[in-house]
C-alpha cells in the first residue's frame, strides 16, 4: 500500500516541480526568447488557470475511465508537453505547451488523490493525501532548487528535467500499480454535479481559494519581503528557499497525522492562526537573517499543514463525489495562486515592499472566519462535516474514480 501511494506522489513531485520552477528560469528564457519578465511570468498565470478550469471539466468528462488509464494518460499528456516546451522556438508556442502541461496535470492531479482515499481505511484517509501531496512539498524543497541549478545557462534544460520525471512517474504506474478495478456505469453530469448545490462545499472551495490566495501574495514576491536580510544575495536568498523548502515537508508530514487525530477544523484554525502570524511579524523578521530563517520555518510548516485538511475537508462532505470535489479544490488552489500575483503586486505598489504582508494577514483571518462561519465543532459520533452513519458505507468496495462510491472501503 505504501509502495503505491509513493507511486502516486511521484507524479506529484513532477507535476509539483514543473508549476513551481518557472520562477527561477523566468530570466533566462526572457532573454533567450526576447520578451520581458512579466511577460514570461504569465506563463505561471497561464498555467494556474488552466488547471483551475480544466480540473472538474476533464473529472467529469473522463467519468468512465479506469483509474490506472486515467493516470496514465494524464502523465503523457503532461510529458508531451513538457518535452514540447522544451523544444518551443517563440513565446506563443510555449504558452501553448504550458496550456498542454496543465491539462495533463490537471487530470492527474485529482486523480491521483481520490485514488489515495480509496487505499487507505477512512481513519488514514489524512495520512494517505499528505503522503500524495508530499511529493509536491519535495518539489518546492528539492526539485524547484535542482531544476533552477541545471536551466542556470538553458532554461530548456530544466523543461528536459521534467520530462524525465513524468516518464519516471508513468514508467512506475504502469509496471506497479497494476490492481485498480475497471468502474462501474458512471453517474451522469448532472449527478456529478450535484455537490456543488450543496453550500458547504462551495463554502469549502471557496476557503481553499482564499487560504492559497493569502499563501502566495508573499510567497511569490518572497524575495522582496527578504531582501532587508539578504540584501539581494543569491546565496543568502537560496538557504532561505532551502529552509523552507524543507519545513514544508515537515508541514505536510505532521498535517497528515494531525488532521487524522485531531480533526479538520482544529487543523485548519491552529495552521491559518499560525500563517497570520507569521505573516503579521515578516516585517520585522525579515530586518535580518535569524528572523528571516524564523519565518521560513515556520510560516511552510503551517500552510502545508491546512493544505492537506483543505481536500479532506471537502471529501468527508461528501464521500461518493471525491473524484469531483478533490477536482474542485484543485481549482480553488490553483485559482488563488493565479490571483495571488496580481494581488501581491498591487499590494507591493499600494502598501510598499516592507508592508505588503499585511495583504496576506488579512486574507488568512478571512479564510479563518469562513471555517469558524461554516464548520460547527464536531460532536461525538461525528467526523469531520460527516455524520458517522452517514454516507461512507461500512461494506462498500474500493471503485475508480467517477463512480458513486469511489471512497468507500472496507473498514
Amino acid at each position: 500500500m505504501r509502495l503505491r501511494l509513493l507511486l502516486l506522489a511521484l507524479g506529484s513531485f513532477a507535476v509539483g516541480t514543473d508549476s513551481m520552477v518557472m520562477a527561477g528560469i523566468l530570466g533566462l528564457i526572457a532573454r533567450d526568447l526576447d520578451i520581458s519578465v512579466p511577460a514570461a511570468g504569465q506563463m505561471v498565470t497561464v498555467f494556474a488557470l488552466s488547471y483551475a478550469v480544466l480540473a472538474p471539466v476533464l473529472a467529469t468528462a473522463a467519468a468512465r475511465w479506469p483509474r490506472r488509464r486515467l493516470l496514465l494518460t494524464a502523465l503523457t499528456v503532461f510529458t508531451v508537453a513538457n518535452a514540447l516546451s522544451a523544444l518551443a522556438p517563440n513565446y506563443p508556442v510555449l504558452l501553448a505547451t504550458r496550456v498542454l502541461a496543465a491539462a495533463g496535470a490537471a487530470l492527474y492531479g485529482p486523480t491521483a488523490n481520490a485514488v489515495a482515499t480509496t487505499l487507505v481505511p477512512p481513519e488514514r484517509r489524512g495520512r494517505a493525501l499528505a503522503t500524495v501531496l508530499g511529493g509536491m512539498t519535495v518539489a518546492t524543497a528539492l526539485g524547484v532548487p535542482l531544476g533552477t541549478y541545471i536551466g542556470r545557462t538553458d532554461w530548456r534544460l530544466t523543461m528536459w528535467l521534467v520530462v524525465a520525471l513524468g516518464a519516471a512517474a508513468f514508467l512506475g504506474i504502469s509496471l506497479l500499480l497494476r490492481e485498480l478495478p475497471a468502474p462501474d456505469a458512471a453517474p451522469g453530469l448532472r449527478a456529478r454535479l450535484a455537490p456543488l448545490r450543496n453550500r458547504s462545499v462551495v463554502a469549502a472551495a471557496l476557503t481553499t481559494l482564499v487560504f492559497f490566495l493569502a499563501v502566495n501574495v508573499v510567497y511569490i514576491y518572497l524575495a522582496i519581503a527578504v531582501r532587508p536580510a539578504t540584501g539581494g544575495d543569491a546565496g543568502r536568498l537560496s538557504l532561505v528557499m532551502l529552509v523552507s523548502g524543507v519545513s514544508s515537508i515537515a508541514g505536510n508530514w505532521l498535517g497528515g497525522r494531525a488532521v487524522d487525530r485531531l480533526g479538520v477544523r482544529t487543523v485548519l484554525l491552529s495552521g491559518g492562526g499560525l500563517a497570520a502570524a507569521a505573516a503579521l511579524a515578516l516585517p520585522w523578521a525579515s530586518a535580518t537573517m535569524a528572523g528571516t530563517l524564523v519565518y521560513a520555518a515556520v510560516a511552510p510548516v503551517a500552510g502545508w499543514a491546512v493544505a492537506v485538511a483543505l481536500p479532506h475537508r471537502l471529501v468527508s462532505l461528501d464521500p461518493p463525489n471525491a473524484p469531483l470535489l478533490i477536482s474542485l479544490n484543485s481549482s480553488a488552489l490553483y485559482l488563488g495562486v493565479a490571483t495571488a500575483g496580481g494581488v501581491g503586486s498591487l499590494a507591493l505598489t499600494v502598501l510598499g515592499n516592507r508592508w505588503f504582508p499585511f495583504v496576506s494577514v488579512a486574507l488568512d483571518l478571512v479564510a479563518l472566519t469562513m471555517v469558524v462561519v461554516t464548520m460547527r465543532r464536531r460532536p461525538a459520533g461525528r467526523t469531520d462535516g460527516v455524520p458517522a452513519a452517514g454516507p461512507v458505507p461500512a461494506t462498500v468496495p474500493v471503485q475508480p474514480a467517477g463512480h458513486a462510491r469511489d471512497v468507500g472501503v472496507r473498514r
